[in-house]
């Protein structure tokens, strides 16, 4: 399903979570699914209580909340697990270095889909009867075929074709039924998937190390590298965001394989970057600019950095809180519970103010 197809596919879904006026969401979904001003989390929050965190989402984050991870619960609860818990007929393992391929399902497979299991009852009991937005995040081929060891070798799977090739058709099956799941458990919900590829860059540049350290992975083909990406963004069905580093080099690819949004760190945009995300914003793509956690910074500092990086890239002001969520830089995991909670409100109240001060 192409961006358009799949836009008009949520803007028909979309309802208003609690104390939005129809027309202030209508006004958003005119073309994108949220409303003017909104604030999103990028995934990962500290503790280990799945409950607790669907309720602090529930709290922080009323127009746009997201399926929490909880990566302190150890193996299986982080980012490479989740999504190997996904995978279809493809099974996993940890290892010393990581998590390696294995030939057949164990205890650290099944204590990765346990954690989702969990995960999602505690987002069905505290989004119980929920007709907002909601966003849940897979980690995308190319980042699980950089992290995954080959099941007879050291060297990540993305070393050999074929096994990225079968990854990716696994994860594409396999997202699209937790895709289904989610919506089977909160049906008036309207869902975004956010694929995360934070190795997408390093994929790319040829910078993923081979087992001895010696040497790097050969760079996949662009045209492969687009094939396997848009086939798992295509298996969602739904409007779809890519969350990678800032580089101008990955733009292309993630504008090339049908994805509708763009998930970033602006701290790491560089000079050449803002012509690409300029190209990227004007070709209709919704984008996600995430702001790093520093001292001294308050909502309305929040909302004239994300404010300074439209401003750089020459665009309409009036576009700018249409078409732009604040997110924090990266997942909050390694924060204090109180710390995520506040930085999650503390970017939502900078969301509120960012449409006035691209009008002054």
């Amino acid at each position: 399903m192409g961006a358009a197809a799949k836009l008009d596919s949520v803007t028909e879904q979309q309802s208003f979570s609690r104390g939005d006026s129809p027309e202030s969401a209508a006004r958003g979904a005119e073309s994108f699914p949220w409303p003017p001003g909104t604030a999103t989390g990028i995934g990962s929050l500290p503790g280990e209580n799945p409950l607790e965190a669907a309720r602090a989402i529930y709290d922080a984050l009323p127009e746009f909340p997201h399926l929490p991870e909880l990566p302190a619960r150890g193996p299986g609860a982080d980012m490479i697990g989740r999504a190997a818990a996904l995978l279809v007929d493809i099974h996993v393992e940890v290892t010393a270095g990581g998590w390696r391929i294995a030939e057949r399902p164990g205890r650290d497979f099944r204590r990765a889909r346990a954690y989702l299991s969990a995960d999602l009852d505690a987002l069905e009991e505290v989004f119980d009867g929920w007709t907002g937005l909601l966003k849940v995040q897979v980690t995308g081929p190319w980042t699980l075929a950089a992290a995954l060891e080959q099941p007879r070798s050291l060297n990540p799977a993305l070393a050999d074709p074929g096994l990225v090739a079968d990854l990716a058709t696994s994860l594409a099956e396999g997202m699209a039924a937790h895709v289904a799941d989610v919506a089977k458990r909160l049906p008036q919900a309207t869902i975004i998937v956010q694929v995360d590829e934070p190795s997408l860059s390093a994929v790319a540049d040829g910078n993923v190390p081979t087992a001895s350290g010696l040497g790097r992975v050969r760079i996949p083909d662009e045209e492969f590298l687009r094939e396997r990406l848009g086939q798992v963004i295509t298996a969602t069905a739904h409007y779809t965001i890519v969350h990678t580093c800032s580089q101008a080099a990955t733009f292309g690819i993630i504008n090339g394989v049908g994805a509708d949004a763009l998930s970033l760190d602006i701290s790491q945009l560089r000079t050449p970057d803002f012509d690409k995300l300029a190209e990227t914003a004007e070709a209709g793509r919704g984008l996600l600019f995430g702001l790093p956690e520093r001292p001294g910074l308050n909502p309305e500092k929040a909302a004239q950095s994300a404010a300074e990086v439209w401003r750089r890239m020459g665009l309409s002001p009036a576009k700018c809180a249409e078409q732009v969520v604040l997110t924090p830089a990266c997942g909050l995991a390694g924060s204090s519970p109180d710390a995520a909670t506040k930085t999650l409100r503390l970017l939502r109240e900078a969301a509120t103010i960012l449409p006035e001060i691209m009008e002054g």
